[in-house]
């Protein structure tokens, strides 16, 4: 072999890098496309959800929380909310939620201020619904802590 590397070998290790790493590429891809049914909950998709997931949109509510690590960080992570407070039970979330909307803002010092959306029962029924379905998603144990 020879001490310098010549333009025909040169040319070899780009090509065969590159198609080397489209592969790997192609394939990671293939294997998580195959992988979103089981990890992402979707068949688990209500009216209800679709409509709670409409409000947290038409609400600007990723504007202040984050869900799953998406958003804005001023307020807190809300993808694991049912794991923190409604204790495995949805009619508790749901009272919990129904309460701590009907609360707001709160007059707490030094406190962030939460608006109030003024939202209808049946509408904090549909985000509750939504973070419900949002906590039972596989997010691989995000965030790292349960207060998020």
């Amino acid at each position: 072999m020879t001490e310098r590397i010549t333009k025909n070998m040169a040319r070899n290790i780009y090509f065969g890098g590159s198609i080397f790493a489209i592969l790997i590429f192609a394939g990671l891809s293939l294997d998580t496309v195959q992988r979103v049914p089981e990890l992402s909950n979707a068949d688990k998709i209500t009216k209800s959800v679709a409509n709670g997931k409409h409000l947290w949109e038409i609400n600007n509510c990723i504007g202040c929380h984050t869900i799953m690590g998406e958003g804005a960080y001023y307020a807190p992570e809300l993808g694991n909310v049912f794991d923190r407070r409604g204790m495995k039970d949805e009619a508790a979330f749901k009272a919990y939620l129904s309460g701590w909307m009907a609360a707001q803002p709160l007059s707490e010092p030094d406190r962030r201020k939460m608006p109030q959306f003024n939202l209808s029962e049946e509408q904090i029924n549909n985000l509750a619904d939504f973070l419900i379905w949002t906590s039972r998603i596989d997010d691989n144990e995000w965030p790292p802590n349960i207060e998020g």
